[in-house]
Formats: structure tokens, sequence, C-alpha cells
């Protein structure tokens, strides 16, 4: 049985840590505003971009890109996770999600390499991925993520797309939705499939007068579309992340508070069985004197 001086040191200490997660909380509460502000300012855009190439390669093909001409051989994943952790589940529905979709196409018979934004999906894969690994990029979001990061990496995944290093290239990134629902999903950049180009009818069926002519337009789009989209899924994953933690810390102090109610109670009943003890040890000496 814990002494009081223990269980007061308990106490404080978790009181301690209590104040920390309400702070944690706070911060991520206004940091959330802003990533989802901008999260959601920034779907309408992608969205239209995405529709003009739709309705773009649905129409004229692009030969320097060579949509759906190319035989899958090899794969890039573009992993994107957080640089830090006490975010709930969020890193670890995104380490799950990688692993399940490298075993599927590594039982294709597809050779994959990887590219990750984010340490903690790098530090947790690195064992598996081995010298698959391209490139690492962290610190995406001190203080804001940047659009040059997108173009950066756009022009990594283009330069092995076209001297076919990758015939394939996915997104790993996870969806906001709320602060308390989160999906991971998988956005595939290269090549664009042409069986979602024919189901998206609202956007097929959307005629444009373009000028020059449309694989021109096409070929110049296309890598801007590319950069739009990644940037895009990096700031819906940064509200992902900023949405998990801010609930994470209020489930952790929600528990602090229980902690202590619990280990106050506790302690109260072993101080009042300590007097009792007390009382009743002078009672008897008393008695026996």
């Amino acid at each position: 049985m814990p002494s009081l001086k223990d269980l007061r040191n308990r106490i404080s200490s978790v009181k301690s840590t209590k104040k920390i997660t309400s702070a944690m909380k706070m911060v991520a509460a206004a940091k959330l505003k802003r990533a989802q502000n901008n999260a959601e300012q920034t779907r309408p855009y992608a969205k239209k971009m995405s529709e003009i190439v739709s309705s773009l390669v649905k129409n004229q093909g692009s030969k320097e890109f060579k949509f759906g001409e190319r035989k899958t051989k090899n794969v890039l994943l573009i992993i994107c996770s957080a640089d830090r952790g006490l975010c709930g589940g969020f890193n670890g529905s995104i380490i799950k999600f990688s692993k399940k979709l490298s075993m599927e196409l590594s039982n294709k018979g597809l050779n994959i390499s990887y590219i990750f934004v984010g340490k903690k999906a790098y530090f947790s894969l690195r064992r598996i991925c081995k010298d698959s690994i391209l490139e690492n990029f962290t610190d995406i979001a001190n203080p804001s993520v940047e659009f040059d990061l997108a173009k950066t990496i756009r022009d990594k995944i283009l330069k092995l797309f076209l001297e076919n290093t990758i015939d394939e290239c996915h997104l790993v990134y996870t969806k906001f939705k709320s602060a308390i629902s989160q999906t991971v999903e998988s956005l595939q950049l290269l090549p664009l499939k042409q069986q979602e180009l024919e189901n998206d009818k609202e956007s097929v069926n959307q005629l444009y007068d373009f000028e020059p002519d449309e694989e021109v337009i096409l070929n110049e789009i296309i890598p801007k579309n590319i950069a739009i989209q990644i940037h895009t899924a990096l700031l819906e994953n940064l509200a992902s992340e900023q949405g998990s933690r801010m609930t994470a810390m209020d489930n952790a102090t929600r528990n602090a508070n229980d902690m202590i109610d619990n280990l106050t109670l506790f302690y109260n009943r072993s101080r009042q069985a300590l007097i009792t003890k007390e009382l009743i040890e002078i009672i008897s000496g008393a008695e026996a004197v």
C-alpha cells in the first residue's frame, strides 16, 4: 500500500500532466481552425481543376504522359503523416493503411518505391522499405504548408514518370471530415484512370473551348493539377492531424481529471484509516495504564 507522501506526489504529477494536455488541446484547437479553413478553401479549386483535366483527357489523350498505354511494373507511394506524435490514432491509421496497400501491390508482383512526407511514417516503415525510399520531407508545417513543397514533390514524380522509372504514383493521406472523423485515402496521381473519367459524367459532359489546342494545354495543366492535388492532400492531412490531436488531448485531460478524483478519494480514505489507527493505539495505551 503506498504511503500518503507517495499518493500526494502522484496526485501532483497527474495535475502537472493535466496542465500540459489541457494546453496542448487549446493549441491544437487554434491550429485546427486555421488548418480547417485552408483545407476547405482549397477543395473547390482542386475539384474544378480535376474536372477540367478529366474533360481534356477524355477528349484528347496526352502523348507526353501516355495515359493508359504503359504496363504497370513500378509503383511510387507518397505517404503523408505527421512529424509529431500525441495525436491519437492518426499516424497509426496511416501506417496500417500503407502497409496494407504495399502488401497488395507486392502480391501483384509490382516493385514499390516510397516518398515520405512526415517523420512518423518514415520511422515506422523504414525497416520494411529498406532501400526503396527515394526521399523524406520533414517539418512540412513549420509554420504552414507551403505550395513550394507540393511543386518539389511534383517535379520529383514527373521526372521519375517521364524517365520510365515509375509507371504509377499513389498519394496516401488522411481526408479531414471533422475533429473526430478522419479517413485515410489513396489518390492515384499518375496515370489518370480512364474508368473514373467515364463515370464522372458531370465533368465529361461539360464543353470547353481551348486555345491553343487541347494537347498543348493538357501537357501544361497536368503538372499544375498534380501539384494542386498534392498541396490539397497536405492541407487535408494537417487539418486531420490537428483535429486528432485536439481530440486525443481532450480525452487525456478527462482521464487525468478522473484519475485525480480517484487518487484524492483513495488518499482521503488512507489518511482517515491512518488517523483511526493512531486513535485506537492511543486509546489502547491509555487503557493499559
